[in-house]
């Protein structure tokens, strides 16, 4: 009897100090949102610098929603070629509504990105702890909606110009993140 009580008093021991190192849910989650806090979601993958000169025949229609919404201008010309005569060319540049909605990239001056909103975590699925070179490390799947979404990025003509804007915004969506401990608490890695 003694045994099976030393046996049952050394498994509920190590459940709790096994427990004691396993992150929560809601600090995972928190971790996850304060990453993605200031990392919004954008129309286009890489960003890109204005004015921008398209062929008029080419598919333009990532700029005209974006002109329809009012977040650029557009202005047709003739480019003057020297043995093939000319071609009809658009130029695209940010309106003035534009630049206030417009994201500059910090690493290249002059370049931007049309943003819509930044994940927001609303479940964390499940996790998994291990450790690589010493760090305590998290591996979590959760589903998340956007938050923070403007009207212009809303409108039908957007999301069709824009497959990645009508993904992202049609209900919640499920993702994987690695986390790693730290002093600070536990802290989102940088996607790879």
């Amino acid at each position: 009897m003694r045994r099976a009580t030393l046996v049952w008093m050394g498994t509920i021991f190590a459940l709790v100090v096994g427990c004691s190192h396993a992150p929560s849910k809601s600090a995972l989650k928190t971790a996850i949102n304060n990453y993605y806090s200031v990392r919004n979601e954008c129309v286009w993958p890489n960003p890109v610098k204005f004015p921008v000169q398209e062929n008029a025949s080419d598919n333009t229609q990532g700029y005209d929603a974006l002109t329809d919404a009012g977040l650029l201008t557009r202005k047709a010309e003739q480019e003057k070629r020297l043995f093939a005569g000319s071609k009809q060319v658009n130029i695209y540049d940010l309106s003035a509504k534009g630049h206030s909605t417009w994201t500059p990239d910090s690493a290249n001056p002059g370049y931007g990105n049309f943003c819509f909103g930044h994940r927001d975590v609303k479940t964390v699925d499940n996790f998994t702890v291990g450790e690589q070179n010493g760090i305590t490390t998290a591996f979590v799947s959760y589903h998340y909606d956007l938050t923070g979404v403007p009207d212009w990025a809303k409108s039908a003509e957007m999301q069709t110009a824009f497959p990645n804007v009508k993904a992202d915004l049609s209900g919640s969506r499920s993702a994987t993140a690695n986390l790693a401990k730290t002093t600070n608490g536990w802290q989102a890695k940088p996607a790879s």
